[in-house]
C-alpha cells in the first residue's frame, strides 16, 4: 500500500510538472527549458541528500547516469511534442509507451503480470491508433510527427524507469544525483554544439515556470524512487504513468483544450489501459 500511495502521488506531481514544462516550451526553446529545469532539479536533490542519505558507490551513480541520459532525451522530446501538439493527446500517448516498456522488461526478467495487465498493454497500443486516426482538433491539424515524438518520449521515460530501478536499494538519492548530472551535461553540450542560448526568451516569467517544472519533476523522481523500492517495477511504473490525468485537467482548465469524439475515445482507452495494468 505504501508503494501505491507513493506512486499515485508521483503521478500527480509528474503531470503537474509536465504541464508547466509544456507551457514553458511554448514561450522559449526546448533545450533552454530542459537544461534549466534539470539544473533546478539538481539543486533540489542536493538539498534533500542529508534527509534521505544512502551509500555512494559506482553502481548507484552509473545506473543514475544512464537513467539521466534516457530521461533527458525523453523530456526534450516530450516538451517538444507538448509545444507542437495537443497536451490532451501527447500526454496519454507518452504515458502508455512509458508504462508498457517496464512491463515488457519485467516479463523478460522473470516477472509474470496477471492477465488483465497484458490486456492493458494491448488496449494501450489500440489507444495510440485511435488518437492518431482523426487529427483535427478545434480546426487545427495535429501533425503525425508530433505523435511520433510523443512515442519516442515515452520510450525515453520507460528507459528512465527501468535504469533507475537497477540501482542498489541502499543508494538513497545518489542515483538521482547521477541522473541529473548526466542530463544537465548532455543537454548543455547539445545546446553548445547547436549554438543555442540557454537563456529564456521571455525573461523572468518563463524562468519561474521552468524552475517550477524542474522542482516538481525532481519531487516526482524522489517519490518514484521511494515507491519502486517498496513495490514491483511493473506495478509502480504503470501507476506513475497515470500522470496524464493531472496534465489533462490542467490543460482543459487553463488552456481550454477540446477533443473530438475519436480522440476522446483514444484518450479514455489510454487511461483505461494504464489503470488495467496498474490494478492487475
Amino acid at each position: 500500500m505504501t508503494a501505491v500511495i507513493l506512486a499515485t502521488a508521483c503521478a500527480v506531481v509528474y503531470g503537474t510538472a509536465d504541464f508547466f514544462g509544456g507551457l514553458a516550451t511554448r514561450r522559449t526553446q526546448v533545450l533552454a527549458v530542459v537544461a534549466l529545469s534539470q539544473l533546478a532539479g539538481l539543486a533540489l536533490v542536493l538539498v534533500l541528500l542529508p534527509v534521505l542519505p544512502g551509500t555512494v558507490g559506482g553502481p548507484a551513480l552509473l545506473w543514475g547516469l544512464a537513467a539521466g541520459l534516457s530521461g533527458a532525451a525523453g523530456l526534450a522530446l516530450f516538451y517538444r511534442a507538448l509545444a507542437t501538439g495537443v497536451m490532451s493527446v501527447v500526454a496519454p500517448t507518452t504515458a502508455v509507451t512509458s508504462a508498457a516498456l517496464p512491463v515488457l522488461f519485467g516479463l523478460a526478467t522473470g516477472e509474470r503480470p496477471a492477465f488483465w495487465a497484458l490486456v492493458g498493454v494491448v488496449l494501450a497500443l489500440g489507444s495510440v491508433l485511435l488518437v492518431s486516426q482523426d487529427r483535427s482538433v478545434g480546426g487545427e491539424k495535429v501533425p503525425s510527427a508530433g505523435l511520433a515524438t510523443a512515442l519516442l518520449a515515452g520510450a525515453g521515460f520507460g528507459g528512465f524507469f527501468i535504469l533507475l530501478a537497477m540501482a542498489p536499494a541502499d543508494a538513497g538519492l545518489w542515483p538521482l544525483v547521477g541522473a541529473r548530472l548526466s542530463s544537465v551535461t548532455a543537454v548543455t553540450l547539445v545546446a553548445l554544439a547547436a549554438g543555442r542560448a540557454l537563456r529564456p526568451r521571455d525573461g523572468a516569467g518563463a524562468l519561474r515556470v521552468i524552475v517550477a517544472a524542474g522542482v516538481l519533476d525532481m519531487v516526482a523522481n524522489v517519490l518514484y524512487l521511494l515507491a519502486q523500492r517498496q513495490g514491483l517495477l511493473s506495478l509502480v511504473a504503470v501507476l506513475v504513468s497515470l500522470y496524464p490525468a493531472s496534465t489533462l485537467l490542467l490543460a482543459r482548465r487553463v488552456l481550454g483544450e477540446r477533443l473530438n469524439g475519436i480522440q476522446v475515445t483514444g484518450v479514455a482507452c489510454a487511461l483505461g489501459a494504464v489503470a488495467l495494468i496498474a490494478v492487475a
